[in-house]
């Protein structure tokens, strides 16, 4: 099975890094965007997701696996709305941050950039293994 790569983006005021890591996972609810939860159902167990803290810190943070494949979100009141379930694996050594990203050559296509209000997004293996070398962290 071929493993996938992701951003996902949490104010950390709302859940940080540190809350995932505390709770040892989590249920990824409450996403109501409809390319988002493309994304979302595109996610499988063992699928690679860097955590990215948006609004105050604007840096990725930590490295986390999805452990749930997509269900039905349990938050939702209404409309069809999908949740994966996340556990953490380690945090960054480095941080790397929207700065950082800005500069890199490399990262120039990643979609952070480019839908920067997107919640979810995937990556490329490419854009995973630069990121989390700037991060000076290992899969």
């Amino acid at each position: 099975m071929t493993t996938n790569y992701w951003l996902v983006k949490q104010e950390p005021e709302a859940y940080a890094w540190a809350d995932l890591v505390r709770d040892g996972g989590t249920a990824w609810t409450g996403v109501r965007s409809f390319a988002a939860r493309i994304h979302l159902r595109a996610m499988r167990p063992g699928d690679r997701v860097l955590f990215y803290h948006s609004v105050s810190e604007k840096r990725i943070v930590g490295l986390a696996r999805i452990t749930r494949a997509a269900y039905a979100d349990p938050t939702a009141t209404e409309g069809d709305w999908s949740a994966v379930d996340l556990a953490p694996v380690r945090p960054l050594r480095q941080p790397v941050s929207l700065a950082t990203i800005k500069a890199d050559p490399t990262l120039a296509d990643l979609p952070l950039l480019r839908q920067s209000r997107l919640s979810v997004m995937p990556l490329t293996r490419a854009q995973f293994e630069r990121l989390l070398a700037l991060g000076k962290t290992e899969d």
